[in-house]
């Protein structure tokens, strides 16, 4: 009886054994899905930032040939308004020879206002007179071809307009050519006035 209740005692911790065995190897199989997941998500995250990259480089290259064609349809309407420009010159100095001539009243209004219909035109797409007689020379809208020796008044001050100049939105057309005035300097021992031949700033 006694060999009986010995065995009966012994039988569960036989039993344990395949639980413990098995608990185990679930540990272990949980262990390695794990790692798998964390593997997964590592190249799940690489491939996000990936994309994040394809993507931005996209945005970039999108905007980058955006900006090159507003550049490029920019240009294209400078040089359009340039020529206009010329022959809004022409057309000034025909309607200047037609007044020196006395042509009929009737004609020179009318003239004067295909004139402004030009000048409304170019209004409307951004160009603009560059302020000149009165004002300092300034290089970024001025050229300077001639100059006049003046003592009544600021040197390097614009003193004529030769050519009209015009600024298209924020940037300059065409520069206006212009006349600055320039110091009158007395000879010491002459006394013979002349010009000072400085630079031009």
């Amino acid at each position: 009886l006694e060999k009986d209740e010995t065995l009966e005692q012994q039988q569960p911790h036989d039993d344990e054994k395949p639980v413990e065995q098995d608990l185990e190897a679930l540990r272990s199989e949980l262990q390695s899905v794990k790692e798998e997941l964390r593997k997964a998500k590592e190249s799940s995250d690489d491939s996000l930032n990936k994309l994040k990259y394809l993507i931005a480089d996209f945005d970039n290259y999108r905007k980058q040939m955006e900006k090159q064609a507003a550049t490029k349809v920019e240009t294209a309407k400078a040089e359009l308004l340039l020529k206009f420009l010329n022959i809004r010159d022409d057309y000034l100095r025909a309607l200047s020879v037609a007044k020196q001539a006395k042509t009929e009243t009737v004609v020179i209004e009318g003239l004067e206002g295909i004139l402004k219909n030009i000048d409304s035109l170019l209004a409307s797409e951004g160009v603009r007179e560059i302020e000149t007689v009165g004002t300092p020379f300034d290089p970024n809208v001025h050229d300077a071809i001639a100059y006049s020796a003046r003592d009544d008044i600021e040197e390097n001050t614009v003193t004529a307009e030769i050519r009209k100049g015009y600024m298209l939105n924020s940037k300059v057309l065409r520069p206006s050519l212009v006349e600055i005035a320039k110091k009158i300097v007395k000879n010491s021992v002459s006394d013979t006035t002349k010009e000072d031949t400085g630079d031009i700033t």
